[in-house]
């Protein structure tokens, strides 16, 4: 089962646990990194690298401010993406705009480059 909101705490803590035991890599996979958390078992079995990484990684998070941490292992959204909402009638007078744009380029009345400039500039007002 995947967890949504994860806590800083229990990653601080499985961190260290890897330091202290020989489970190292925990936190990798409370963290939702199960790759990394089979290559830290894995190592550990055999070199005490990965539980200086653990120390390290362990620091790191508990350095961390929550906010940081939320935005970079949690997986919920807490803010919710503002939407924008569009004038039909602006829609409208840009398809517009971009037709006669590409009708004059067609012409060759205008280089590529300005029919490019032009329509990006069109399509910046709307963004």
């Amino acid at each position: 089962m995947m967890l949504a909101e994860r806590s800083r705490r229990t990653a601080v803590i499985l961190a260290w646990l890897g330091v202290l035991t020989p489970l190292t890599g925990l936190h990798k996979f409370y963290l939702g990194q199960p790759f990394w958390g089979a290559v830290y078992i894995v190592l550990g079995l055999v070199i005490p690298i990965p539980k200086v990484a653990c120390a390290i990684e362990g620091v790191m998070l508990l350095r961390q401010s929550s906010d940081d941490f939320d935005q970079r292992w949690s997986k919920t959204n807490k803010v919710a993406p503002a939407t924008a909402t569009l004038d039909p009638a602006q829609i409208s007078a840009l398809g517009v705009a971009l037709r006669e744009l590409d009708t004059l380029r067609q012409e060759g009345l205008i280089s590529e480059l300005e029919f490019e400039q032009k329509r990006r500039q069109l399509l910046d007002q709307v963004a």
